[in-house]
């Protein structure tokens, strides 16, 4: 079941107050982003942070699943999105810990002799 525009629009504003969040649809599903760093996921309508040591101590009792299968597990966090300071407070720790991305350098066309 994919995602409703409506749900990624009011988890990315509880979120608003981390640092500049954006999301991209992707897979039929959303990708949160805090900055340049991927700290989220949206499937099926349900809130899937990225793991990290601070994120766990933060959370507590976690609940790690796979969002989708083939993935790396995740952080389910079930209604505590709904506290926009908890949840801020959640994804900026996630975004300090998480590694800057790689960039990825473009293809160039060898040239021709």
């Amino acid at each position: 079941m994919a995602s409703d525009k409506s749900f990624i629009e009011f988890i990315v504003d509880q979120m608003g107050n981390a640092g500049p969040i954006s999301y991209r649809k992707m897979f039929g599903e959303y990708a949160i982003y805090c900055g340049k760093k991927v700290v989220a996921l949206v499937c099926g309508n349900q809130l899937f942070v990225r793991p990290t040591a601070g994120g766990k101590a933060y959370i507590g009792n976690v609940v790690e699943v796979a969002p989708y299968p083939g993935t790396k597990l995740h952080f389910l966090i079930d209604g505590s999105f709904k506290d926009r300071e908890w949840i801020t407070g959640l994804i900026k720790i996630t975004e300090q810990e998480l590694p800057i991305p790689k960039i990825k350098q473009r293809k160039t066309k060898g040239t021709k002799k």
